[in-house]
């Protein structure tokens, strides 16, 4: 599902429960310098990640000082997150002029610690290639280097290097738990995901693909600057116009595990060994 850029007045972009993704929550909070927001998501762990701005967060008696503190736009520094427990309310307020805010969720039911994770903490990986028209830095910020501290809650940033690209290939999915019938290893874990583009310029744009089944006909948005998406299940590969410079706001929520395993898409899978580093990048989603 594509869900045009518009204001969505610090009301919930994906709400819990939601019919497509009831896996994930997403909102964006936009703020003015002193202005607070409040929230509490029963039933979903969530993370609080400044676009832009410098914000202050507490949790109850946890506090963040001086989060954040991008310019501009998202390729304006590197970002900074806090974990909100399960259900907890957490609160934010403006220091900067102003201030532009994901919340990103996961369902999740046992109540944990809430943390910061800081520019010098971020789990950092950079895959693929000019050639292969694959470059890309993904920035986790809840990665593999909070897995103990998290229940089932990915979220990352993901750029594209240089201007035009492919991002999300080879096409993989993540729809289903299931298991190899050999060796009992999960092969496949059903992770619902959640995009908000951006691009440089702003109003560069691009294309997401969705296929539902290998070989068969799919579908394609046009994505812009602020589009986001909504993923349930199909195979899932993205791509920005030639001229301009895409980034994402990735929000994975599994169902019965966090760590995610890829299915990548037969058709296309010995792509996987002409992309560098390709590996590396699937290592990190855990």
């Amino acid at each position: 599902m594509h869900i045009a850029p518009h204001d969505n007045r610090n009301k919930p972009i994906v709400d819990a429960g939601d019919a497509l993704v009831p896996l994930n929550y997403f909102n964006i909070v936009k703020l003015k310098k002193g202005e607070s927001f409040g929230y509490a998501v029963p039933g979903y762990e969530t993370c609080i990640v400044p676009a832009t701005g410098l914000i202050d967060v507490t949790v109850g008696g946890f506090s963040a000082d001086k989060l954040g503190g991008r310019g501009v736009d998202v390729w304006d520094g590197e970002p900074e997150g806090v974990y909100v427990p399960t259900g907890q309310e957490a609160r934010f307020t403006c220091l900067s002029d102003t201030a532009e805010v994901f919340i990103a969720g996961a369902k999740f039911d046992t109540v944990l610690e809430p943390f910061a994770v800081r520019a010098d903490e971020l789990d950092l990986v950079q895959y693929g290639s000019d050639d292969t028209k694959t470059h890309r830095k993904i920035k986790h910020i809840l990665g593999a280097n909070q897995h103990g501290r998290v229940g089932r809650l990915l979220v990352s940033e993901l750029f594209t290097v240089g201007a035009g690209g492919w991002s999300g290939f080879p096409s993989h999915k993540h729809d289903t738990d299931r298991q190899d019938p050999a060796t009992g290893e999960m092969i496949e874990t059903r992770h619902d995901e959640t995009y908000n583009f951006r691009f440089r310029p702003n109003y560069g744009s691009g294309l997401q693909m969705l296929q539902r089944a290998d070989n068969a006909p799919g579908d394609a948005y046009h994505i812009m600057d602020g589009s986001t998406i909504c993923i349930d299940k199909g195979y899932h590969p993205c791509c920005a116009l030639p001229g301009y410079e895409m980034y994402y706001f990735t929000i994975l929520g599994g169902l019965s595990q966090r760590s995610l395993k890829q299915y990548f898409q037969p058709t296309h899978a010995e792509q996987l060994h002409t992309i560098p580093g390709i590996m590396d990048m699937v290592a990190k989603f855990k």
